[in-house]
């Protein structure tokens, strides 16, 4: 038995320290061994809404890139990693227009062996093409389909999806945007 005049207390809270009792400030307040705050002395990026930040373009040529090396970058791009104050779950705002997709160049055999399956799900829907026939019929969807492989998977992947703009030649209608050319 314990002899001493302070009331017993039960349970967990027993644990617990007040962060005004000893330690003086929230940031040296302990529960345990995990800290409850962020570490002292260091600042938090601020948290910008979207509907704050500036809508910004940018024009990438796709002419004998690699579809894979390109969709991280524009993938990048899009989620808004290249700006300071990035955060994940808020749309960036950034549009990217890619311009000659059926330029790009596939390495190595992938243009016969590499293939692209949907299925409708049905019983025995699964359809299968090969890279070249892929191209030949869409040009755009092999770097759709790589872009839409790198972002995350969660709700604003369909946003940030309708921010890129592919196009097969070297035209694109978005002139007036002015968009900044981007070397990937």
């Amino acid at each position: 038995m314990n002899n001493s005049t302070e009331p017993k207390r039960e349970g967990r809270a027993t644990n617990l320290v007040e962060p005004t009792a000893q330690l003086g400030s929230a940031h040296e307040c302990r529960e345990g061994n995990r800290r409850l705050s962020s570490r002292k002395g260091t600042k938090d990026t601020p948290h910008i809404p979207s509907h704050q930040l500036p809508e910004r373009w940018f024009l990438v040529d796709a002419k004998d890139r690699v579809p894979g090396r390109l969709a991280t970058g524009v993938a990048k791009l899009l989620m808004g990693k290249d700006v300071p104050q990035f955060n994940g779950a808020v749309d960036a705002k950034t549009n990217v227009i890619i311009i000659n997709a059926e330029l790009v160049k596939l390495t190595g055999n992938k243009l016969a062996n590499k293939t692209y399956s949907r299925h409708s799900g049905y019983p025995g829907g699964l359809k299968t093409r090969t890279a070249q026939q892929v191209i030949d019929q869409h040009p755009t969807r092999i770097l759709e389909h790589a872009v839409d492989g790198m972002l995350p998977k969660n709700k604003l992947r369909h946003v940030l999806m309708n921010r890129l703009k592919i196009y097969a030649g070297a035209e694109h209608p978005h002139i007036g945007q002015q968009p900044k050319p981007v070397n990937i």
